[in-house]
């Protein structure tokens, strides 16, 4: 991975703390689809024909992204009918980035064990990213919908290491957050883990270092942190906790130890935050995860 952006990188993403997830945690490697799609998009004249091709050539994958391309969130002005039609009304790199969601959720899975909740919270943090970073003029939605499908991605990853994850973190001290309880239990933490599978799969800088970076609240003050990483990072606080808030109806840590700074970097008031909380209830009716 490359060197990390602020003074505010935890260690466990330093080089040595590196090789040693690589030792004892299995990143999944970057699906070959995958590389065919961004070597193409990497060469001199990236062509729409020639992407449709190699996403065409798997099946499964095409459905997949014809279907995601015509869903309501992507919001396709005219439904497409094939995937070269998907490529070009979407544009490659949001075709790209919208099979490498699919691809994630292909990959990450645990045997034995239900993702479904993990991934429909995923799949709605995406969506409210997306909505929202168009909303408030952050960045490109499809570059927000997938920080909100991979910020939280190294939490299966931690799981398959350590299948008692989830009766450890939640019966820990809820005074610590939850990077500081993963790093006490488990010496590593699922943002360093998540960063370095959306390293190892090809993703964009700005993309890595909001899912390395993303429970650093003190970086939202930084102000030699990309102002685009410091966006998806206090976007993706305020979307997760107006899903918690009308899930759980109680008190989220992780907004209180950054939502003020979030709140003060977005340039919102608490009533808008209320508003935007609110909106992603109906957004979802009221069907949270």
């Amino acid at each position: 991975m490359k060197k990390l952006p602020t003074a505010f990188a935890t260690e466990t993403a330093t080089e040595q703390s590196i090789d040693r997830m690589l030792n004892t945690i299995r990143i999944p490697p970057r699906p070959s689809l995958l590389s065919d799609v961004q070597q193409e998009l990497g060469s001199d004249d990236p062509s729409p024909q020639k992407l449709a091709h190699i996403i065409g050539q798997d099946v499964a994958m095409s459905g997949a992204l014809l279907k995601l391309a015509n869903s309501s969130s992507v919001g396709l002005k005219l439904k497409a009918k094939s995937v070269e039609q998907a490529v070009i009304r979407l544009g490659m790199e949001q075709c790209s980035l919208l099979l490498t969601g699919i691809l994630a959720r292909e990959t990450v899975q645990i045997e034995g064990v239900s993702m479904l909740q993990f991934w429909d919270h995923s799949t709605k943090r995406s969506l409210a990213m997306s909505f929202f970073a168009r909303k408030l003029g952050i960045c490109r939605s499809d570059v927000a919908h997938t920080v909100g499908l991979f910020c939280n991605i190294g939490v299966p990853l931690l799981m398959t290491k350590y299948p008692n994850y989830d009766e450890i973190i939640p019966a820990s001290d809820n005074s610590k957050s939850i990077i500081e309880l993963e790093e006490s239990h488990f010496h590593t933490n699922h943002c360093a883990l998540g960063a370095l599978m959306a390293r190892t799969w090809g993703l964009s800088d700005e993309v890595v270092d909001t899912i390395l970076l993303h429970h650093e609240y003190a970086v939202l003050d930084d102000q030699n942190t990309a102002m685009m990483v410091r966006s998806l990072i206090a976007l993706a606080l305020l979307v997760d906790y107006g899903i918690h808030r009308y899930h759980r109806q109680d008190e989220m840590l992780e907004w209180q130890l950054g939502g003020e700074q979030a709140r003060r970097f977005l340039g919102i008031s608490e009533h808008d935050v209320i508003d935007i909380a609110d909106e992603i209830h109906t957004m979802f009716d009221g069907d949270l995860e």
